[in-house]
């Protein structure tokens, strides 16, 4: 039987640069409170070498590692019902408030999507910002994705030149 579920608050700062969208926290990460609790989801670790750093343990440093290379992160949904945590399985969603968010942060000059469920639900609902902003399709960190942590990274590397803690040898943003 399926429930409502609702999103976590964003995680956004003024030197956000990218907005990074998933559709709605799994059942783990829901249980957590927290972002991509579940062990084998990607997303920490690929963020971290993304960062340059190590895998930060506690979930608030993730948090400041996130906000320091300047990404935000949301999810697309605010609420929906879904039994278990399978993106197919969300439906009666109600979208977050993203145009407020990226009003609040007009740093954020991109919207990336961790999986393509996201970008499908993210054009739902707000087709005409996809015209406004860089788009870019990722592949999901869900470990139901099963594609290799290293072809995960390497998708994921497209997010570099917007990082400002990129490691050294990358190259700057030229806009």
């Amino acid at each position: 039987m399926s429930e409502i579920i609702r999103s976590f608050d964003p995680i956004a700062g003024a030197r956000s640069r990218i907005l990074v969208l998933g559709t709605m926290p799994g059942v783990m990460s829901l249980q957590k409170q927290q972002y991509y609790g579940h062990p084998r989801n990607a997303f920490w670790p690929v963020m971290a070498s993304l960062c340059g750093t190590e895998l930060p343990q506690r979930y608030e440093e993730r948090r400041t590692m996130l906000l320091e290379a300047g990404i935000a992160l949301w999810d697309v949904c605010r609420q929906c019902e879904r039994e278990g945590s399978l993106d197919s399985r969300i439906c009666n969603e109600e979208p977050n408030e993203i145009p407020a968010l990226l009003r609040r942060f007009p740093g954020i000059r991109a919207i990336a999507f961790n999986g393509k469920g996201a970008e499908k639900l993210f054009r739902r609902y707000f087709a005409s910002y996809a015209d406004t902003y860089e788009t870019l399709v990722l592949p999901s960190t869900s470990p139901a994705y099963t594609l290799t942590f290293e072809r995960k990274l390497e998708g994921w590397r497209r997010l570099l030149p917007y990082l400002s803690g990129r490691p050294a040898g990358m190259p700057a943003d030229t806009r």
